[in-house]
């Protein structure tokens, strides 16, 4: 019988790659969720609208699907946006969070959960602390960070508690083609993608350049949430990074580098955040150990696909 795997909040930039994972690499029936103002189309799932601010729903779905493994991936995931709307982001990623968990705790069996937390979450590394391994002590420099570190230790609390199989992950930058513009990575991409049809003046806005971010492709990072629910251990978290930091600037110059077009760049102060880490770093020993998973993209394929998706959509 084909284990069931139900994606929460599959809507976002990552469910569709994960179904895409589960089902074509792990034969697994796959379920998923959405808001219900949201589009969904994954060939293969079944799509069901979910509220996770409502426990009731979340009883009722789990009740109805009887998953095995639960990826929950709704957050409101902007670091950008949490500054804005502090109360929402809370809200999302740590109301949502307990309702998923008080909802799993009543079921007559134990699902696997896997919970995705951010790299953000360890906040101002210093510099003999990278690459930053699980151990190290968390200080979150922003809203979305706070409230991610918030969810994994409540998460660690129930999982010793209520002896429940919940994964905690702490998922650094990831990138790849169908990425809001509201990321880096893609927002460079959609800028030269403008630029070289004529929609936008040959200028690039960004915000800091010496930042340095461990970016792994998401295809990448779904398939080490995949190996993790079967092989990682209840209670413990793990990072899922590519290991390496790359200063913003150097992702830049690649990304102009894949344009034939004459391209500025000027500092835009609204993308200027009002504290910003210099550098976040993973070290993925102890995801590497626990499944074997080590990243296989480039990321100048990575950003060569992200650029091409938004050339065929500008």
């Amino acid at each position: 019988m084909k284990k069931r795997a139900l994606i929460i909040g599959a809507a976002g930039f990552v469910g569709s790659y994960l179904a895409k994972e589960l089902l074509t690499n792990h034969g697994m029936e796959v379920y998923v969720t959405k808001r219900s103002r949201k589009q969904l189309d994954i060939p293969g799932a079944k799509i069901y609208d979910l509220n996770i601010l409502n426990k009731e729903e979340i009883v009722k779905l789990l009740y109805e699907i009887r998953p095995g493994y639960i990826f929950h991936l709704a957050a409101q995931s902007s670091v950008s946006v949490a500054w804005r709307n502090p109360g929402l982001t809370v809200d999302i990623n740590v109301k949502g969070s307990v309702n998923l968990l008080d909802a799993v705790r009543e079921l007559y069996y134990k699902p696997t959960v896997l919970l995705i937390g951010s790299g953000e979450e360890y906040g101002h590394i210093r510099e003999d602390e990278v690459p930053i391994n699980e151990e190290n002590h968390l200080r979150p420099g922003n809203i979305y960070a706070a409230t991610k570190a918030c969810q994994n230790m409540i998460a660690s609390i129930y999982s010793q508690a209520y002896d429940m199989n919940l994964i905690m992950v702490r998922a650094f930058n990831h990138i790849g083609p169908g990425q809001s513009s509201i990321f880096v990575v893609s927002d460079f991409c959609k800028q030269v993608a403008e630029i070289e049809k004529g929609i936008k003046s040959p200028t690039i806005y960004v915000g800091n350049l010496a930042a340095k971010r461990d970016f792994t492709d998401v295809r990448d990072v779904v398939r080490a949430y995949a190996l993790l629910v079967q092989k990682g251990k209840a209670g413990e978290t793990y990072n899922v990074g590519s290991g390496h930091a790359h200063e913003i600037r150097e992702v830049l110059d690649l990304i102009i580098s894949l344009s034939k077009t004459e391209i500025k760049v000027e500092t835009d102060a609204n993308k200027i955040r009002p504290v910003d880490v210099p550098i976040i770093e993973a070290d993925i020993t102890k995801l590497h150990d626990a499944t074997g998973w080590s990243p296989g993209i480039p990321i100048a394929q990575t950003v060569q696909e992200t650029l091409d998706y938004w050339r065929e959509r500008v």
